[in-house]
């Protein structure tokens, strides 16, 4: 792809570049920026509509401030291709989640200008507040703004910063892209408060420029601010007939500004820049702004795969002659169950399409909750409903189920609620990295009592799991199953139960077992397959686990009489089910030789295609291979 091919933007390669531009020129940055964004991602897929939305923001932070030195903090790295481009990454954004590439998502062990890591949402006004603190602490004039967006603000530890920024003397300016989405619309009662928030321009103009000459007369020091602020509002309340919560907070607030004029945006920075105290500006955005197919679906041009940047069409495979995903499975396994069982609710934190509950919430919309941003109270939600008689169905990606570790013990567990939490995009999950990666849950969950978890090895036996977690007397049910595509087409099998704690004998063997968890179990029959054809003599045996808690004491029973066992898991493998085997033999005085596989526990797996990332832990289908004939 022509690098050169943009009059502004080639010669664009830092801030410092575009900051030697005159303003009126930064309305072209933009566009090419934008361009630039659509030519890369529509044959390098990645995240799109969100980062489309941000660029004007991005271009007026990076003109206004002296960024490195001054801090940009993004929440939810979706919105930061732009600046990406912008800070000497441009001739390699073609690497963009590639193996050895750019990053997914910012990170400072990349760039200098990424100030802290934003995989998940709502960090941003926390980790600010904490660098806008540190900075008065060494005497460091440099500006802190932390940029959050995509439904972010719904998320408790957004709130929790904000309580704090009250509190807590600093300058920090807070932008608020708003654009009412996270991936889906973004639900809640504060997207209501920002799309209902008063708009008056001649109040905002006027208080606007009225700051202004306080400040320079040095009426907005650290001593007189609060009270004029709390004047301010005393004074807005009475002409708004409404109390606006961040003023109520003493954070000053301005806006809502429109997100997409770049010089205006400039404007109103440069005056925020040097007042003292903690500032909101409030921007309105339009999510995938400036590529119609994106404005008109956002969320399905959140990260839309290769498409053809001139038509819109996306490249997609043909649904018909390939298994269908998990998550549809799960949706419409949940429906299916749903309709036979009233008790059954759905619960998501943002999420309804990513995990497919859209499914049954086209149908039952009053009996599916998107709570957004808010994966620890999407579980305790979900506990207070199970606590007084129905069964709630929890959907949420393995890696993001880490924010609710306090409340699946203090709100599930110690009442053994009847929850399902299902664990969406658990063990390695491709480009996305190290912040999305599904690693931990079983080795986290494990020690917790009343658990039960279990993982399918294919789309049937995800069914089945779904039927018996619903049944009576289950209590809290952990089901984790990955990312892509399911073992058959013909997904559609009866609903049946599965006895709790027991596993399978696939196959038998002579001197060595493999013991799996998971959908990685349809790989080791393959594996085998393979070695078995080279090597006659060779009969290896194959054990589905299927429930990492309670253990298969039969199973493992039989399982121990070999000499090597090969225990393989699609997560973390220290804690996880190779060290809950070793646990188990050695309790039971059993001494096989034991060679555990999975995500090595001192180092996070690199992004790459889920093969490389494979290779990269250990367990690639060679790997595998070398550890069972060695």
């Amino acid at each position: 792809m022509d690098k050169n091919k943009f009059e502004l933007l080639s010669h664009i390669q830092y801030p410092s570049d575009l900051r030697k531009l005159n303003v009126d020129q930064l309305p072209q940055v933009c566009q090419e920026l934008r361009k630039d964004i659509i030519d890369e991602v529509s044959v390098n897929p990645g995240h799109f509509a969100s980062s489309l939305g941000a660029v004007e923001i991005t271009v007026a932070l990076h003109y206004v401030f002296n960024t490195p030195e001054d801090r940009i903090v993004w929440d939810v790295g979706h919105q930061a291709y732009g600046h990406k481009i912008l800070t000497g990454r441009r001739d390699r954004f073609c690497t963009n989640r590639h193996l050895d590439g750019i990053r997914p998502f910012p990170s400072p062990l990349e760039s200098e200008y990424d100030t802290f890591t934003c995989g998940h949402a709502s960090n941003s006004i926390s980790a600010a507040l904490g660098m806008a603190v540190a900075a008065r602490g060494t005497g460091s004039k440099r500006h802190i703004i932390a940029v959050i967006g995509d439904g972010s603000m719904s998320g408790g530890l957004a709130f929790e910063g904000l309580n704090n920024v009250s509190s807590t003397p600093n300058d920090m300016l807070i932008i608020l892209n708003d654009n009412d989405m996270s991936i889906d619309h973004a639900v809640g009662g504060m997207e209501k408060y920002l799309i209902n928030l008063d708009t008056n321009d001649t109040y905002n103009k006027l208080r606007f420029k009225a700051s202004q000459w306080l400040f320079s007369k040095g009426y907005l020091n650290e001593n007189r601010r609060k009270g004029i602020i709390r004047l301010n509002n005393a004074l807005k309340s009475a002409l708004s007939h409404q109390q606006n919560m961040f003023e109520g907070m003493n954070i000053r607030y301005f806006g809502p500004f429109d997100g997409h004029d770049v010089k205006e945006i400039v404007r109103v920075l440069k005056q925020l820049k040097n007042m003292k105290g903690p500032k909101i500006l409030h921007l309105h955005t339009i999510k995938g702004k400036g590529y119609k197919p994106a404005e008109k679906s956002a969320t399905i041009w959140h990260a839309p795969g290769k498409f053809d940047p001139v038509t819109g069409n996306r490249y997609i495979d043909d649904p018909a002659h390939e298994p269908p995903k998990y998550q549809v499975v799960f949706g419409k396994t949940l429906l299916e169950l749903a309709r036979q069982n009233p008790r059954i609710v759905g619960v998501t934190p943002a999420m309804p399409t990513g995990c497919s509950m859209n499914i049954m919430q086209k149908e039952m919309p009053d009996r599916v909750f998107d709570v957004g941003i808010a994966e620890g109270h999407a579980v305790t939600f979900s506990g207070g409903m199970a606590k007084d008689g129905l069964q709630p169905f929890c959907n949420i990606y393995s890696a993001f189920c880490q924010r609710a570790y306090d409340n699946i013990i203090h709100d599930l567990a110690i009442l053994n609620l009847p929850v399902v939490l299902c664990l969406d995009r658990a063990g390695l999950v491709g480009p996305d990295g190290p912040t999305h990666h599904g690693a931990f849950d079983m080795a986290a969950l494990r020690p917790i009592p009343n658990l039960t978890i279990a993982s399918p090895m294919d789309e049937k036996e995800l069914r089945r799991l779904m039927y018996t977690a619903q049944l009576p007397g289950k209590g809290t049910f952990v089901i984790r199953y990955p990312r892509g595509h399911a073992e058959h087409e013909d997904w559609n099998c009866p609903l049946e139960e599965i006895t709790v704690g027991t596993g399978r004998r696939l196959r038998e063997g002579r001197n060595t077992a493999v013991i799996t968890i998971g959908p990685i179990g349809n790989d080791i029959e393959r594996i085998i397959d393979d070695i078995e054809k080279e090597h006659s003599e060779l009969k290896i045996a194959h054990y589905d686990l299927r429930f990492l808690k309670p253990l298969d004491d039969k199973l493992l029973e039989e399982a121990s009489q070999y000499q090597h066992i090969i225990t393989l898991e699609d997560g973390v493998r220290d804690g996880g089910m190779g060290s809950a085997i070793l646990e188990w033999m050695d309790s039971h005085h059993h001494h096989p030789y034991i060679t555990r596989l999975g995500m090595p526990s001192d180092q996070f797996v690199k992004h790459g295609t889920i093969t490389q990332e494979r290779e990269m832990a250990g367990y690639d289908n060679e790997s595998i291979k070398k550890a069972i004939l060695e």
